[in-house]
């Protein structure tokens, strides 16, 4: 007979997966039912192409010319876009634009950024928090939730309102283009440490958090911006490395997914197949095997990863139909919106497919205090994006980041500093 001890626990792992499909991390825990309301409201009220619109989200540089972000408000006023990601330009102009879309749109956009280790990762005048490499060197996770706080706590102020961090790739390749340091090391425990900590900080702002390049990204020697990386490990391989930060994190309450163009041929049988548009990877690992109910969006569907596949607007159709919630930065927004509403009619895509992501969006919105929008306030904005709490937790990161490798001579720590003359060595000509 098996001991009662061993049945127990048996018994407790064949439920785990079970649970995880239970939590919905986009739902507000203390306002459940007025959320309810609310998207069941907004969503009876839209017109067939409401809906669709929901389902892209733009790119835009707050530095750009009047004329690109006068496109964008053509975008917002004509295909009723669901959200826009910010990138390159300043805090003030960003707010100033932000606002000005807001008004335009009906239902409140999502405004996203790119900022991994602060807003100063696409903004000038905004603070920078050390790259996740430097984080993943500090012992302390407590410091690392606290990082994800502040960053969380400035996209809060600049009227930002999912962070697409953090980055979960597990670096075991050297030879990595794309990921280096924008990851948090080489060993699969620690990334996850970190990431649940540097997640949790953030959401606690209010702010989405965002896990990618699902399924693993981490050991490739390309980038995807340029070409399609292949990933030739085994399915037990990248279960038990490259997924394992995504299991920790969903039981944890990750909000939303970044889903990397990658050819995974053990996970995908049709060869070349990007994971981006795979069913198999996004619907039936990710949202069935995995139990995510977070959202899912596509790594860039301008990135020749995926760009080299499919003509533009169909992209965002295969990327629809294999799972993801939200279509990040189209090449061609009205040919996609119009060949996924000839899709909603030919039958293609049913009205539970598409109610399923246009609400999972709508309960995102309300999360983040959509229902309730409020302009971004440009006063002190510079101010309180650049403040003293920063510069004293940067230097507390800094201060239990540094590693000691070696120490054969005896000369750490250095006494009498006034006397002795320091040179600096750059290694590399990386920018940095």
């Amino acid at each position: 007979m098996m001991p009662k001890a061993l049945v127990f626990l048996l018994l407790i792992a064949s439920c785990i997966p079970a649970i995880s499909q239970q939590i919905n991390p986009l739902l507000a825990q203390d306002d459940k039912v007025n959320q309810q309301i609310w998207v069941d409201s907004v969503y009876s009220n839209m017109s067939l192409q409401q809906k669709v619109g929901q389902l892209f989200m733009v790119d835009v540089f707050s530095k750009d010319p009047k004329a690109k972000t006068d496109k964008i408000k053509k975008l917002i006023t004509n295909y009723h876009i669901g959200g826009v990601i910010f990138s390159k330009g300043g805090p003030i102009r960003q707010a100033k634009l932000n606002n000005e879309f807001q008004a335009l749109s009906k239902t409140k956009l999502m405004i996203a950024m790119d900022a991994e280790w602060g807003l100063a990762m696409r903004l000038d005048s905004t603070f920078a928090y050390p790259w996740n490499m430097t984080l993943g060197a500090i012992s302390d996770n407590s410091i690392i939730e606290k990082v994800g706080r502040r960053i969380g706590e400035h996209s809060k102020r600049l009227g930002v309102h999912i962070n697409f961090a953090p980055v979960v790739d597990i670096n075991t390749n050297p030879k990595n283009p794309i990921i280096g340091n924008r990851s948090f090391g080489e060993d699969r425990d620690n990334v996850t440490q970190k990431s649940i900590a540097f997640t949790k900080g953030m959401q606690s702002a209010g702010i989405l958090a965002n896990a990618k390049h699902f399924p693993g990204h981490g050991d490739t020697d390309t980038d995807s911006h340029k070409t399609l990386p292949t990933i030739t490990f085994s399915k037990n391989r990248i279960d038990s490395i490259e997924l394992y930060p995504y299991k920790r994190l969903i039981s944890e309450g990750l909000s939303s997914v970044m889903v990397a163009h990658l050819n995974v041929p053990s996970l995908e049988r049709q060869n070349g197949l990007p994971s981006s548009l795979s069913k198999a990877i996004v619907q039936d690992l990710l949202k069935t095997t995995l139990g995510f109910n977070g959202l899912i969006f596509t790594d860039a569907l301008n990135m020749k990863g995926a760009a080299n596949f499919e003509k533009p607007g169909e992209i965002d159709l295969a990327a629809f139909l294999a799972g993801n919630d939200v279509l990040l930065i189209s090449e061609n927004i009205p040919k996609a919106h119009q060949l996924i509403v000839k899709a909603y009619h030919e039958k293609v895509i049913s009205e539970a497919r598409l109610s399923h992501s246009v609400r999972k969006i709508l309960y995102a919105k309300y999360a983040v205090g959509l229902s309730e929008y409020l302009p971004v306030d440009t006063s002190f904005l510079v101010q309180d994006l650049n403040s003293v709490i920063d510069e004293v937790l940067y230097e507390e990161a800094i201060e239990n980041a540094l590693t000691v490798l070696k120490n054969e001579a005896g000369v750490l720590p250095i006494k009498n500093l006034q006397n002795k003359k320091i040179a600096y060595i750059n290694f590399g000509d990386a920018s940095g």
